[in-house]
């Protein structure tokens, strides 16, 4: 199987996601990434879990699988 380029990639990830660039103190992201870690989630997931759940939705999305 052929790599799939940088380029490729890139291209379908700004179809597919939003971004949203967070600044934090420093050693906050490190906080965070270990608190991830913890709960067994990459850093990603855990702060868009968190984002789901301060906003009131009953049913989360973790790593593309509902969880209820």
């Amino acid at each position: 199987m052929g790599k799939t380029s940088a380029k490729v990639k890139n291209r379908y990830a700004a179809k597919a996601y939003d971004r949203i660039n967070l600044q934090l103190k420093k050693g906050r992201k490190d906080e965070i990434k270990a608190a991830a870690d913890a709960a067994g989630e990459s850093l990603n997931s855990y702060i868009t879990n968190a984002v789901d759940q301060r906003m009131g939705q009953a049913d989360q999305v973790v790593d593309d699988k509902q969880v209820e």
